[in-house]
């Protein structure tokens, strides 16, 4: 059974339709940054101000390894060929389009430290991601207007 990925900048909703997708399929949820942090025993504040980034990373690439989930990837993991080639490989690659003003307006992004500079940056990084995250991905979603129509939006998608 082939996974089903969910990418998109931080606050767009990978965790939440994610974990309505994994109730409404009877599937396991693996979100990449709570298993990181789990594992590490550290937030992923902590771990880009003692690691750095590129450790985060790297850790984000040995998240999801099993078939059958849902992953709910970090938002930088797609900038990563060598990190979104094996998922792509297994499975559907859905990216979440959510419009970053809204999603920074309507999300808390205290714990995201990527998020610190501010909407422009924000706005800014939003833009230099959304090209690759169009190129990995299967299918996007673009319907917003609250979680359970985005994971019916998703399904339909997916055709289940």
């Amino acid at each position: 059974m082939k996974n089903i990925i969910l990418i998109g900048m931080m606050g767009c909703g990978k965790t939440t339709c994610g974990r309505l997708l994994a109730r409404r399929l009877g599937r396991e949820l693996v979100d990449t940054d709570a298993l990181i942090v789990e594992r590490e025993g550290r937030s992923i504040p902590d771990i880009f101000a003692q690691s750095g980034e590129d450790y985060f990373r790297a850790r984000e690439v040995e998240a999801a390894r099993r078939e059958g989930l849902i992953v709910a990837c970090g938002g930088g993991l797609p900038l990563r060929p060598a990190a979104m080639d094996p998922l792509r490989e297994t499975g559907t690659v859905i990216f979440l389009a959510r419009d970053p003003g809204e999603t920074y307006d309507a999300e808390s992004m205290a714990g995201r430290p990527l998020a610190q500079d501010g909407r422009a940056a924000f706005l800014a990084r939003f833009r230099q991601r959304e090209p690759v995250y169009r190129a990995a991905a299967h299918h996007t979603v673009t319907n917003f207007s609250d979680p359970e129509t985005t994971v019916q939006t998703i399904l339909e998608v997916l055709d289940i």
